[in-house]
């Protein structure tokens, strides 16, 4: 088994070495909290040669964990989305990262739950295919992109020809110290996904394995201390939430602990409610009157990250806010590949990648969503001639269900087929650590990915503009540090590109206006006839003993 070489093999390597994945191992075999020391269980005690062999130990005891895992979209990586009628997954759906996983397969999946994951010919229904140490494991534990879902067995340099060397996972070691999921754990792929270290989302990056409370109050420690899972509250492996079909609003009271629902677990509502200011005189900011009665109206138009997130990178990660793909394959003078960095050492650009922009504390861009979310898949026509949304966001302010969300708006420039004009599939990762990327050659590695993703291709490509859309749900700030009335009900506020809402402060209308003025002018005639007449009528006043 080696790992992948060239671009794609590239892409993660300093995210996904072998540190970034380990975490401080516990002093004891035992978990904290755990009624069983999984390190006393003989059939743990190994020696393991695989991860295939771990998970049937595991499912000595934990006998329906596979079958659980198997019926989830972190083992399928498949969705039938009823509110759109796409089927997606990863043979269908496209990004402006790493643009596709077909034929790219032993890289990517890294992050799957599995081991094995390499081509179509994958067993999906192999319960010793599950990879229960990637969610479970307390340290020590990585998998490597290019390995196809598996840990390093032996000593192997990596990345390939780079000089640095990394070990073999102690399978028994890791295996007596399994515990619950936490940060590190869930972060392993959720914080390096799309090409490195808070490349994708925005708001999740390794910054959040141990932040302060300022820039995350509900995971710092000395906030609430949260991992992944206390919110993504988990049943039967079936983890709650979804970036493919999320929950834009829930106006409902919270969730009484050990209630039977079928609403979601991982929504703000769920727990703090859909009124969650303190109401009544006084209430709310200082010096204000019913503060918390207007706050919480606005949770009928606002998302709640709409005004608790005020900017998301804050932790010193930066996110990739635009890559140029149209420029991977440029070299310097010498013809050969090069790398530039900014002045804090961020690449910003890689011969083998293209340009990257990067942001830091970045405010948020604001849509109307409802949770329907449309993408553009492998199949779909699309119009060169305008950016074209890899994913559409539902929802208009006339829409109950819809409320005004912060979004990530990722921009990205990435190739498409001139004849058929369909966003195309590129092979950005060989199998073969003695090969380099085709020469930078976009022909072969477009031919070579179209035909392993079974997609038509003329031969001629171009580069289109795209964009895609995230949601910004994670770092959330303190209450001191939530937006401002005047950060928004501004003429240049946050929402001046936000339609359908009449906003105080950002919008006139004419009539109102006038209307406006009309009712102040005859309040003030009024006040003034008033005193005019009790003066001339002072005098009969006097006369009538009044």
């Amino acid at each position: 088994m080696k790992p992948l070489r060239g671009l794609a093999g590239l892409l993660l390597a300093a995210a996904f070495a072998f540190a970034a994945h380990a975490v401080e191992a516990p002093s004891a075999n035992k978990a904290k909290g755990s009624t069983a020391d999984h390190g006393k269980f003989k059939e743990l005690q190994g020696p393991f040669a695989s991860g295939e062999q771990v998970t049937e130990a595991c499912l000595k005891c934990h006998t329906e964990a596979a079958k659980q895992v198997m019926a989830t979209r972190h083992w399928t990586w498949d969705y039938a989305n009823p509110a759109t009628g796409q089927r997606l997954g990863k043979k269908t759906m496209l990004n402006s990262f790493c643009i596709a996983d077909r034929s790219n397969e032993a890289f990517c999946n890294a992050c799957h739950v599995g081991y094995g994951w390499k081509d179509d010919k994958f067993d999906f229904t192999s319960e010793r295919n599950v990879d229960c140490l990637a969610c479970h494991n307390t340290g020590q534990y990585a998998k490597i992109p290019g390995l196809a879902g598996h840990p390093p067995y032996a000593r192997m340099e990596y990345p390939p020809k780079s000089g640095k060397f990394v070990g073999p996972v102690d399978l028994a070691a890791v295996a007596a110290r399994v515990g619950r999921t936490s940060r590190e754990t869930c972060g392993a792929c959720h914080f390096y996904g799309g090409g490195g270290d808070g490349v994708k989302h925005g708001d999740l990056d390794s910054s959040l394995k141990q932040p302060p409370r300022k820039l995350d109050v509900h995971m710092a420690k000395d906030g609430g201390n949260f991992t992944c899972s206390t919110c993504h509250q988990t049943e039967s492996h079936k983890v709650a939430g979804s970036r493919v079909a999320p929950t834009a609003a829930d106006p409902h009271r919270p969730i009484v602990r050990g209630e039977q629902t079928a609403r979601n677990p991982a929504t703000c509502q769920a727990c703090h409610g859909d009124r969650p200011h303190a109401e009544g005189p006084g209430a709310g900011l200082v010096g204000s009157v019913g503060t918390g009665t207007r706050l919480n109206n606005h949770a009928r138009t606002l998302a709640c990250q709409s005004c608790h997130i005020p900017a998301f990178a804050r932790g010193g990660v930066p996110t990739k806010m635009a890559w140029d793909w149209s420029t991977a394959g440029t070299m310097n003078a010498a013809g050969k590949p090069f790398v530039k960095k900014d002045a804090r050492g961020h690449v910003v650009f890689d011969s083998k990648k293209g340009d990257f922009t990067l942001g830091e504390n970045v405010v948020p861009d604001y849509l109307w969503f409802d949770g329907r979310v449309e993408y553009t898949l492998v199949a779909d026509r699309i119009d060169p001639s305008a950016t074209v949304p890899i994913n559409r966001f539902g929802g208009s302010p006339r829409d109950p269900a819809a409320r005004i969300w912060p979004v990530k708006r990722f921009r990205g420039k990435q190739p498409y087929d001139l004849a058929h004009l369909t966003l195309l599939v590129p092979h950005t990762a060989i199998p073969d650590d003695t090969a380099l990327w085709f020469n930078f050659d976009w022909d072969k590695a477009l031919a070579a990915g179209t035909a392993a993703a079974g997609q038509p291709f003329s031969g001629k490509f171009g580069f289109a503009a795209t964009e895609m859309l995230w949601p910004i749900t994670h770092m959330v700030a303190p209450k001191e540090d939530a937006l401002r009335c005047a950060e928004c009900h501004a003429r240049e506020g946050r929402l001046q590109g936000v339609a359908g809402v009449y906003l105080p402060g950002r919008d006139r209308l004419e009539w109102l206006d006038r209307a406006g003025f009309a009712l102040a002018g005859l309040t003030l005639l009024g006040v003034l006839g008033h005193g005019a007449l009790r003066v001339l009528t002072r005098g009969r006043r006097k006369e009538n003993g009044k």
